[in-house]
C-alpha cells in the first residue's frame, strides 16, 4: 500500500496579475506538500517575482486563490507573511546597514526593559538582545557573530545568515527563498544548501526560487516551472533531467532569428584581463574587436550588468587591466569613458539615458555639444541638420526635433538615447538591454543600427537576456554565472537552450578551463 500524498501547506492556484494591462502572471499555479522542498523556476520574466510578492503581499492578484494550510487567504490584504506562518528570505538583503546584528534580528519584536516612560516608550534591553541574538546564531547556524557589529560590516553570506535568522526566530511553518544564492560564492552555497536541508528535516516546508538547476537537483523533491506567466510543468526534481527543465523554461518551439550577413572583425579595440569587484564579479577576461558584437548575458545575479557597467566608470571597488586600441586606462568615472571615446546606453533609458523634460534635439546632442560650439556659442543649425538626419536614420518617430523627449514611445526615447551616442564619434558601443520595453519594430530598427555601428568599425559589447534576440545580433556570446564567465559561444552555431543551460549551471562547471580559451 502506497504512503498518501503529504497534505499541502501552500496551494497557489490561477493567479492572475497585469500591470498597465500587460500580463505577468496569466493563471499560475503551484502546490507545495508539508515538510518538502519545493523548486520554482523560469527564465526572467516568466513570473517568478511576481508570484512571491503576491505571496508577501506586496502586489494583489487581479484573480485567484492563496490557501495555507488549507485556509483562504484573502488577496487585498497585506501581507500573507508572519501572520500566516510564511517568512520570506529576498534576494535583497533588506536589514538596515547602519543597525547591530542584534538589533536587524529584533527589529520589530525588541526585548525591552522596566516601565514605560514618558511618551509611552520601554528602554531596550540591549544586553538581553544581544545575549539572544547570540543563542539564534549559534542555534541555527553554528556560528558566532558579535552581535554589536554593524550589518554594513558583514560580509555577504554573513548577511544573509542573519536575515534567515531573523526569518527562523519568528518560527514560521513555511519559509520562501527568493533567489538567496545569487550574490553568494560556491561555500557558502554549499553552507546555505546545508542549512535548508536541515530545516527541512525540522519539518518546515520551504518553496526555494532559484536560477541554478544543480540546486533545485540537490535539495528539491518536487519543482514548478514558470514560462510566460503561466505554470508549464511541475515534475520530480531529483529524477527529472536539468535539460529537460531548461526545454520546459524555454518551451520546445523553433526558435525564429534573423542572423546578419557575417562581419569581418578587425583589430582589438577593448582588451580585458581579470577584471574584478568584490561581491559581484571576479576573474573577468575577454576582448571585442572593431567590427563586432560581442554579447554577454546571464541570469540574475551572474555578474552581467556590472561588468558592462565597470566599463564606463559606474562600478566601485574595480580591479585588473583594461586596455582600449592597446593602452592601458583607468575608468574610474564615466568622464574618464567618454575621454576614451566609450558610448554607454543604460537599460533604464528614463532615468539614465535621456532628459526627458529636454527635447529631442537637446538629448541628442547632449553629449557632443563641443561639436556645435564655438566660443561659447551654440551652432544651431548646424545642431538641427546633424539632429535631424539622426532622426531619420533610426526613424524616431517625432513631430519635431523640438518636441520633449517624455512625449515619446519607449522604443523611440531608445532611439534617442542611442543618437546621443552617435552624435559624437566613440570607438566602443555599450548597451545595457537595450530593447527592454520597445516593440517589435524598433526592436528591429535598433539591431539594424548596431550591426552598422560594427560594420563602420565600432566594437558593440551588449549586455541582454533576450537569448534569440542576442544569438541574432551578436557574433559572440559570453555566459556568466556566479560573477564568472563560464563560456563562449560562436552566435551562428548555438541557441537559446544552450546558453541557458551553461547560465544555469545544467552543462558544465564553472572551471577555470574555459576562462583561459576565453582569454587566449
Amino acid at each position: 500500500m502506497s504512503s498518501a500524498t503529504p497534505p499541502a501547506a501552500l496551494e497557489l492556484r490561477e493567479l492572475v496579475k497585469h500591470f498597465d494591462g500587460v500580463p505577468a502572471l496569466r493563471g499560475a499555479s503551484l502546490t507545495v506538500p508539508r515538510g518538502s522542498v519545493h523548486g520554482l523556476i523560469g527564465q526572467n520574466g516568466a513570473g517568478k517575482s511576481t508570484l512571491i510578492k503576491i505571496l508577501a503581499g506586496i502586489y494583489t492578484a487581479d484573480s485567484g486563490t492563496i490557501t495555507v494550510d488549507g485556509v483562504a487567504q484573502a488577496l487585498n490584504t497585506s501581507p500573507h507573511g508572519d501572520a500566516s506562518g510564511i517568512g520570506f528570505i529576498h534576494q535583497e538583503r533588506l536589514l538596515p546597514a547602519t543597525f547591530t546584528v542584534a538589533e536587524a534580528l529584533w527589529l520589530g519584536n525588541e526585548r525591552t526593559v522596566g516601565p514605560r516612560v514618558a511618551g509611552g516608550f520601554r528602554l531596550l534591553d540591549v544586553r538581553r538582545m544581544q545575549r539572544d541574538a547570540r543563542d539564534a546564531l549559534h542555534t541555527h547556524f553554528g556560528v558566532e557573530i558579535a552581535p554589536n557589529r554593524l550589518i554594513g560590516d558583514l560580509s555577504v553570506a554573513e548577511q544573509q545568515i542573519v536575515q534567515i535568522t531573523r526569518a527562523l526566530i519568528r518560527e514560521p511553518r513555511i519559509l520562501v527563498f527568493d533567489e538567496p544564492t545569487a550574490a553568494l560564492v560556491s561555500r557558502e552555497v554549499e553552507r546555505l544548501l546545508q542549512t535548508i536541508e536541515r530545516l527541512r528535516q525540522r519539518g518546515l516546508t520551504i518553496l526555494y526560487v532559484s536560477h541554478y538547476l544543480n540546486e533545485i537537483a540537490a535539495i528539491c523533491d518536487h519543482v514548478t516551472v514558470l514560462r510566460d506567466g503561466v505554470d508549464v510543468a511541475h515534475v520530480d526534481a531529483r529524477s527529472t533531467p536539468t535539460e529537460a527543465l531548461v526545454t520546459a523554461m524555454i518551451g520546445t518551439q523553433a526558435e525564429v532569428r534573423t542572423q546578419a550577413a557575417a562581419r569581418t572583425p578587425g583589430n582589438v579595440v577593448l582588451n580585458v584581463q581579470k577584471l574584478s569587484a568584490p561581491g559581484r564579479f571576479e576573474d573577468v577576461s575577454f576582448a571585442v574587436r572593431r567590427g563586432e558584437i560581442v554579447g554577454i548575458t546571464g541570469l540574475l545575479g551572474s555578474g552581467g550588468k556590472p561588468v558592462v557597467r565597470s566599463l564606463f566608470g559606474l562600478e566601485r571597488g574595480v580591479q585588473g587591466g583594461i586596455e582600449i586600441e592597446g593602452k592601458a586606462v583607468r575608468l574610474r568615472r564615466p568622464q574618464d569613458a567618454v575621454r576614451q571615446q566609450i558610448a554607454f546606453v543604460p537599460e533604464d533609458r528614463r532615468a539614465h539615458g535621456v532628459a526627458p523634460a529636454l527635447s529631442v534635439r537637446e538629448n541628442t546632442t547632449l553629449a557632443s555639444l563641443a561639436r556645435f560650439s564655438r566660443f561659447g556659442l551654440l551652432a544651431r543649425r548646424r545642431e538641427t541638420s546633424t539632429v535631424q538626419r539622426l532622426i531619420e536614420e533610426l526613424a524616431v518617430r517625432t513631430s519635431s526635433t523640438e518636441t520633449p523627449v517624455r512625449h515619446l514611445s519607449g522604443g523611440n526615447q531608445q532611439k534617442v538615447a542611442l543618437a546621443k551616442w552617435l552624435s559624437r564619434t566613440s570607438s566602443l558601443y555599450l548597451l545595457d538591454e537595450p530593447t527592454v520595453g520597445v516593440d517589435v519594430g524598433a526592436k528591429t530598427e535598433i539591431y539594424r543600427l548596431l550591426d552598422r555601428l560594427a560594420r563602420d568599425g565600432a566594437g558593440v559589447l551588449l549586455f541582454s537576456s533576450d537569448l534569440i534576440e542576442l544569438l541574432g545580433v551578436t557574433d559572440r556570446v559570453l555566459v556568466m554565472a556566479r560573477g564568472r564567465i563560464v563560456r563562449e559561444l560562436v552566435s551562428r552555431e548555438a541557441d537559446s537552450q544552450e546558453v541557458l543551460a551553461w547560465a544555469t549551471g545544467a552543462r558544465g562547471t564553472h572551471d577555470s578551463t574555459a576562462q583561459q580559451e576565453i582569454a587566449a
